[in-house]
């Protein structure tokens, strides 16, 4: 390999893009290709790298498999950057397999990172933590070391585990500083804000107040009756009932949450659960059906009584009864939460994510779109979604409850 490529190569891995341009910017030849499709990635320009790679990838001969496999781990970054949740995890699978084979252990670890954190955003925490337990981050670099922390500061924070959150962000900044890469730094920096964050509200007895996520932990850890409202269940700290499924349920759960220690009232129960405006015969007849099945489903936490104007809500063994929600209130607050992390997203992609079909989804971003909550650019398939971060909240730590499938 001659100078100019070792140059870049250096260049790269110190964060500095620009100086590997300078070096390969004229030339087009196969690892030529390959740094100036990365040094591209980190600029921000995703598809003018993925088209370098790609063709790097064409041009390095059958004998290079690592240079290949090299290119393929590229493209499957810019892929999880670009929040394309839809490339094929076989392809890095495979891209992984041969690094191993070939003794780059570095690389290899790092496309399981890229695995996990593919994991973590489609919300599947049982299998990220799966293969992030297959890795010893002992001997790595301290860019990939990092990484590392980064991934189980996420996966902690989505289990709510502050505590072994902020451990992985202390240990992830001393390793960015060694490493000397500012966008990592600045990476750890933005994590680390989320904890210190409003991440829902708290609303009891007609009062309301924010909570961040280890105040959330530690409602979940009290003796509170909790109607969770982020993830569409009832929950004290032994026992959890989910109600995603159940959007009626959860209605009528959530008002009599709301209402206590006092009863609510049939029409409120009928307008939340069913949006009547004026309730007859039938709606009370329906109401009686579903307050029946809500029984059933919280007998181990609480009992619904009739009162002489509706139902309450009696814990059993807890004093107090909460609700707990979205820090903002949104119909599509579910899809308006992923793409408030500034990064944007496909409608495929956010389908695969939040467990919904993709007719659903983009019904749901027109009608963001319709009220100016979200933006897009570009046309068909290559058409992406987003909007600004919500100032001062985080995102999709708490998330989701899916969306009705059509």
């Amino acid at each position: 390999m001659d100078s100019l490529i070792t140059a870049a190569g250096r260049a790269l891995a110190a964060g500095d893009p620009l100086g590997a341009l300078k070096r390969v910017a004229l030339r087009d030849d196969a690892p030529a290709l390959a740094l100036r499709g990365i040094a591209m990635a980190q600029l921000g320009d995703l598809d003018r790298a993925k088209a370098l790679l790609k063709r790097a990838a064409r041009a390095f001969s059958p004998k290079e498999a690592v240079a290949r496999a090299r290119c393929i781990l590229a493209e499957a970054e810019i892929a999880l950057a670009a929040r394309d949740l839809t490339w094929a995890p076989q392809a890095l699978g495979g891209a992984r397999a041969t690094l191993e084979a070939h003794g780059d252990r570095v690389n290899a670890a790092h496309a399981r990172y890229i695995e996990v954190r593919r994991l973590l955003l489609l919300g599947r925490l049982d299998e990220a933590e799966r293969r992030l337990a297959l890795l010893d981050p002992a001997p790595f670099p301290p860019a990939l070391l990092t990484a590392h922390e980064l991934v189980v500061a996420g996966l902690a924070m989505r289990r709510l585990k502050i505590k072994t959150a902020r451990a992985a962000l202390a240990r992830a900044q001393s390793a960015a500083l060694k490493a000397r890469i500012p966008a990592l730094a600045a990476e750890v920096e933005s994590a680390a804000r989320h904890i210190d964050t409003p991440a829902a509200r708290l609303i009891t007895k007609g009062k309301e107040r924010f909570l961040r996520l280890d105040e959330v932990e530690a409602l979940f850890a009290s003796n509170a009756l909790v109607v969770d409202a982020c993830r569409h269940a009832v929950r004290d700290a032994n026992t959890v009932v989910s109600l995603a499924r159940r959007p009626v349920l959860f209605a009528l759960a959530r008002a009599l949450a709301e209402a206590w220690p006092e009863g609510a009232p049939r029409d409120r129960l009928i307008a939340r659960a069913f949006g009547g405006k004026h309730a007859d015969e039938s709606h009370r007849a329906r109401l009686r059906v579903e307050i029946g099945r809500l029984r059933q489903k919280l007998r181990k936490l609480a009992e619904v009584s009739a009162t002489p104007q509706g139902f309450a809500l009696v814990p059993h063994m807890t004093p107090e009864v909460v609700v707990l929600a979205r820090p903002v209130e949104e119909r599509h607050a579910a899809v308006l939460a992923f793409l408030a992390d500034g990064e944007s997203w496909s409608s495929s992609a956010l389908a695969l994510a939040l467990g919904a079909s993709q007719r659903s989804v983009q019904r749901a971003l027109d009608q963001l779109a319709e009220g100016g909550k979200v933006q897009f650019y570009g046309h068909g398939r290559a058409r992406r979604w987003m909007t600004p971060p919500l100032p001062g909240f985080t995102t999709t730590l708490l998330l989701p409850a899916p969306l009705p499938s059509d």
